[in-house]
C-alpha cells in the first residue's frame, strides 16, 4: 500500500519503502522531497501562482550547471494526468556515472508547482514510472483540491 503525504497544500502518493524528507517544509518553505532506497529522488515545490514558469526552470538549470560541467539539457512538453507541464530533461556526469534529471513545471490558478527528479542513469530507468506514477497522484490531488472548493 503506498504512503501518503498531504500537507501544506501539497498531496501525493509514493511508495511506503522510500524515505520522505519534509525538513524543507518545516522550515516554512513549500516543498517536499521523497527518496528511493538507491538514492534516486523525487521532489515537488509550491511556488505563487504568479511564478514565471520558465525562469522557475531556468534558476533550476543555471543551478546544475553550477554543480555538473558536463550538463546537456533539451526542453520538453510532457501530458500527465491532463495537465501539460513544461519542463526539462537533463543528462549529466557525477562521480564517473551518467544521470538524469527531469524538471517539470505546471501553473494553476492558486500555485505553480515545480517537479523535480533526478537519479543514476540505471536507477533512473527502473523508478521512472514510480516518478510518474507520484507527479500523476499529485496532479489528481490538484484537480480534487480544485473541485472542493
Amino acid at each position: 500500500m503506498p504512503a501518503r503525504f498531504d500537507r501544506l497544500g501539497i498531496a501525493f502518493q509514493y511508495p511506503e519503502n522510500w524515505t520522505l524528507d519534509d525538513s524543507d517544509a518545516i522550515l516554512g518553505r513549500h516543498s517536499v522531497t521523497v527518496f528511493s532506497p538507491g538514492g534516486a529522488f523525487w521532489s515537488v515545490a509550491v511556488h505563487a501562482a504568479s511564478a514565471n514558469l520558465r525562469e522557475l526552470i531556468a534558476t533550476a538549470i543555471e543551478a546544475m550547471k553550477q554543480e555538473y560541467d558536463s550538463l546537456e539539457a533539451e526542453d520538453v512538453r510532457e501530458t500527465i494526468a491532463g495537465h501539460e507541464l513544461l519542463g526539462t530533461n537533463l543528462a549529466f556526469y557525477c562521480l564517473d556515472l551518467t544521470n538524469t534529471a527531469q524538471i517539470r513545471s505546471l501553473q494553476t490558478a492558486h500555485s505553480t508547482y515545480t517537479i523535480f527528479c533526478q537519479g543514476e542513469d540505471r536507477e533512473f530507468e527502473r523508478v521512472k514510472d514510480i516518478f510518474k506514477a507520484m507527479t500523476t497522484s499529485l496532479l489528481s490531488e490538484l484537480d480534487r483540491q480544485v473541485k472542493d472548493l
